[in-house]
């Protein structure tokens, strides 16, 4: 069941894999990006943050987050997600904090941060468990040193734009648009056009496109699913959609994408 809200369970994992966009989400994990190749824009609740190769970023548990890729250059990096219990001596900073500019440019990148994300990822399961913690523990530190803090509160969405969110989470496999979706909700279609455009940076089909593409994918990397039962399942209804769709995002064919699966992203997980 695809949810706004993503409740991890796994403790660790650290992935060096393609940069893509990604619909809006919510998760309760601790989210590091060491930027390697290309350039994003990383969404932190309704702000956007320029991101660049050899930049670094923590995103604090509990915040809307979400990434648009503006580049056709194949770019990727290290993508580090962590229980945020493993830290807990950090635990009041992310009930009550959030970075006012969660990127560090390049120039800023403590050499800690780099050594610690390489490390992390090339030890994979041979670390233990306390060295693991170790790294997190000295990479968030060097970070939090250059990080000016704000109460969370500025980057937690209104009411509506989490019922928005919700909405669409709920119900991007169904045949859905924006003018049955406003009325579901209560408020004026230009009203939600104007939440997509100033929070989102898309419009209402942009949105749906990305949040069914995201699914479409994870059913691609995780399920036995052919291309079309996953493309049905996703709510795309044509497959002339889904290829168009596909290919502004990941410029080549689902079919092409999931040969090339094993190349484009490795995971360590724990």
């Amino acid at each position: 069941m695809h949810t706004y809200y993503e409740k991890s369970d796994i403790e660790f994992i650290i992935r060096r894999m393609r940069n893509t966009h990604q619909s809006p989400h919510v998760s309760d994990s601790i989210e590091c990006i060491y930027l390697l190749k290309g350039s994003v824009a990383l969404g932190v609740g309704t702000e956007l943050f320029a991101m660049e190769e050899g930049d670094f970023a923590v995103i604090f548990p509990d915040l809307i987050r979400h990434m648009q890729v503006f580049s056709s250059e194949y770019s990727y990096g290290l993508y580090l997600m962590a229980d945020p219990t493993l830290v807990d001596a950090y635990l009041p900073t992310f009930q009550k904090k959030a970075p006012e500019n969660p990127v560090i440019k390049k120039e800023n990148v403590h050499p800690d941060i780099v050594y610690g994300m390489n490390a992390l990822y090339s030890e994979g399961k041979l670390s233990s468990a306390m060295l693991r913690k170790g790294f997190l523990e000295v990479i968030l530190s060097r970070a939090f040193d250059s990080f000016a803090f704000v109460d969370k509160e500025k980057f937690i969405s209104t009411d509506i734009i989490d019922r928005v969110v919700a909405y669409i989470a709920e119900h991007f496999q169904e045949s859905i648009s924006e003018t049955k979706m406003a009325k579901d909700l209560y408020i004026s279609p230009f009203a939600l056009s104007r939440i997509f455009s100033s929070t989102f940076h898309t419009n209402f089909n942009g949105y749906l496109n990305s949040t069914r593409l995201n699914y479409f994918t994870n059913l691609l990397t995780y399920s036995d699913m052919t291309i079309t039962e996953a493309m049905l399942e996703s709510g795309f209804e044509s497959q002339r959609t889904m290829n168009r769709v596909f290919k502004d995002t990941y410029h080549t064919s689902p079919s092409e994408w999931k040969k090339n699966l094993q190349n484009s992203a490795e995971d360590v997980n724990y």
